[in-house]
């Protein structure tokens, strides 16, 4: 029996397809009936029978934060997948990102030592890796600095140092680090939204740019590592390190839309991320651009993939079809 954590977000559900379409038996929980027909939405993408292949997953209604509810998750599970996150950049979501992120992944880690788990597999994020030395490639290596990381950052990273914990006391782990992962179904949330923003035809991109995987990569990534022998190791998984721009330029033709031409500046942003602090403490609207996130956005970081291609021998799929499939998708979003 594997267990997938987070199976109704974008890569819990697409994890939850590969293995239900190779013969394995998987529970997953989840929180709300609605949130279990995105998850048919994304087999729709994939299979003619998705409501088949719904039905040959083990669903338990069941939140990670709830300890008390998580024993019947365990029972008979062998191998863990553990994709179940909060995210938010908003400084005012730190103590439920702690709890999702931190907390959570303890509890999973102590299920998973307490019911004899052979295997856990951590989803964490390229936000947890330390930031640049003097302008080279960002490695799985790169020294820790909280005080240049954004309260999501802080939320996953210490979520691994629970992971690592678990390692220690005897749990076999692999952590994987994506980058932004691009994959349809989620419009509205993560990635999606770089396709829902570009379909509306806007003028201006936001200045850097960040690394890039495809969901179809993260998945192959997680599951050969969790059939390897490699274990107590993480891996950074991005395809390509893109400006934003670039990724407009090839999502935006093929919505039909022009690619935004204009460059958000450094002193917009400045702006922004200030009159949105009022925004929030003085009038109680949700935040949009911290200060952390947007002093991120100055300068791109640089993602080295090399370390999974060289153990894994691992190839990274085409980009370009991956986003071709995924705006294709977009448009026929109902």
């Amino acid at each position: 029996m594997i267990l997938v954590t987070g199976g109704t977000g974008l890569i819990g559900s697409h994890l939850l397809f590969h293995l239900i379409s190779n013969g394995n038996t998987i529970r997953t929980n989840y929180r709300t009936e609605a949130s279990k027909k995105k998850v048919h939405k994304v087999f729709g993408y994939y299979s003619d029978n998705p409501s088949i292949l719904m039905e040959q997953i083990d669903w338990v209604q069941a939140d990670i934060t709830d300890v008390g509810g998580l024993d019947s998750l365990f029972d008979g599970v062998e191998y863990v997948y553990h994709c179940a996150a909060l995210i938010s950049f908003e400084p005012k979501d730190f103590k439920m990102l702690e709890r999702t992120n931190v907390e959570g992944t303890a509890n999973i880690v102590n299920l998973s030592l307490k019911y004899g788990v052979k295997k856990l597999c951590y989803v964490s994020s390229i936000a947890a890796i330390g930031p640049s030395i003097k302008q080279k490639e960002v490695t799985e290596e790169n020294e820790w600095n909280e005080a240049k990381a954004n309260v999501y950052g802080i939320t996953k990273y210490n979520a691994e140092l629970e992971v690592w914990r678990g390692s220690q006391e005897g749990l076999n782990i692999v952590i994987v680090n994506p980058g932004v992962v691009i994959g349809p179904g989620f419009w509205k949330s993560g990635s999606g939204t770089f396709f829902t923003y570009a379909s509306k035809g806007k003028k201006y991109f936001i200045p850097s740019g960040t690394g890039f995987v495809t969901i179809k990569d993260v998945i192959h990534a997680m599951t050969k590592l969790m059939d390897s022998n490699i274990r107590t190791e993480r891996f950074i998984l991005v395809n390509q390190n893109m400006t934003y721009k670039e990724l407009f330029q090839k999502i935006a033709p093929q919505l039909g839309v022009a690619p935004p031409t204009k460059k958000v500046s450094k002193f917009m942003l400045e702006c922004f991320w200030r009159w949105d602090w009022v925004r929030s403490n003085v009038f109680g609207k949700r935040r949009k651009l911290s200060k952390s996130v947007a002093k991120g956005l100055y300068r791109q970081k640089i993602f080295s993939n090399q370390k999974i291609k060289s153990e894994l021998d691992f190839t990274f799929e085409d980009m370009d079809k991956a986003i071709t499939f995924c705006c294709d998708r977009f448009k026929e979003r109902v």
